[in-house]
């Protein structure tokens, strides 16, 4: 073997070395799956100024946890919004990681780097990893306003432009029923959490999504699951997209 390819093929095997030590220091214990490796931070932004803008700040929910990109709801509720609407939209700035809680969502923003940008549509979905972990909710109480504030500062300051989502209730899902998890202290934790959400929301003026309820109903429902047994389908993400949707045409 010539010293040239004994020096290329030493070469790709570092490289392909690296890659793999990359992929396994990105896995994260705190997430609500432990096998999981968290899905990277995907941020997506147009030049067109003809556009509408729609910023997505979340964690698996939002990012799509299980399912394409194309089938995430923010993804879903562009499409939809394009093809029903004579409005025209850019794809979504997407913001959300498996695994993350508010804090980490906070330092998300942080790192995505779009300090003083505004956008038509802000969404928030998070809270779940909150419970998950079991941190004291007078915390989750008082970050998540603060993330919420922030949502609406990216919305220019119009409330009418922020949509919040209620946590989905996990405990319906294979994935709880394995883990051994108390499913009445999920849906009890929850509800609280909710509650939290829907008192702050209220108290901005800011619009909140119930989707808990039907989560419980059709959760657990094979086709409503992504593979992994814990995270909707794209099914679910579509009925999520039903109820954003008809809140979005209502302001636009």
């Amino acid at each position: 073997m010539t010293p040239y390819f004994s020096e290329k093929i030493s070469m790709k095997l570092s490289l392909i070395t690296f890659a793999i030590l990359g992929i396994f220091s990105c896995k994260s214990s705190n997430s609500m799956l432990p096998d999981d490796p968290d899905k990277p931070m995907n941020e997506n932004s147009t030049d067109n100024p003809d556009q509408l803008t729609y910023l997505a700040l979340g964690d698996s929910y939002t990012i799509g946890e299980g399912v394409s990109d194309a089938f995430r709801y923010p993804s879903q509720l562009i499409t939809k919004l394009n093809a029903e609407t004579e409005k025209s939209w850019a794809t979504p700035t997407v913001i959300a990681r498996t695994g993350w809680t508010v804090d980490e969502l906070d330092k998300g923003i942080n790192a995505a780097d779009i300090a003083g940008k505004t956008y038509d549509l802000v969404t928030l979905s998070i809270g779940v990893n909150n419970q998950y972990r079991g941190y004291p909710i007078a915390k989750f109480e008082t970050e998540f306003e603060q993330m919420l504030l922030r949502a609406i500062s990216f919305a220019g300051v119009n409330t009418k432009h922020v949509v919040v989502l209620s946590i989905p209730d996990w405990g319906v899902t294979p994935f709880a029923a394995q883990s051994g998890r108390d499913k009445s202290k999920i849906a009890e934790e929850i509800d609280a959490y909710n509650r939290i959400k829907a008192k702050i929301c209220e108290k901005h003026a800011v619009t909140y999504i119930d989707i808990t309820a039907q989560y419980r109903s059709l959760g657990a429902q094979p086709d409503m699951l992504a593979a992994d047994g814990l995270h909707p389908s794209a099914k679910m993400y579509g009925l999520w997209t039903e109820k954003l949707f008809e809140e979005v045409r209502t302001v636009y």
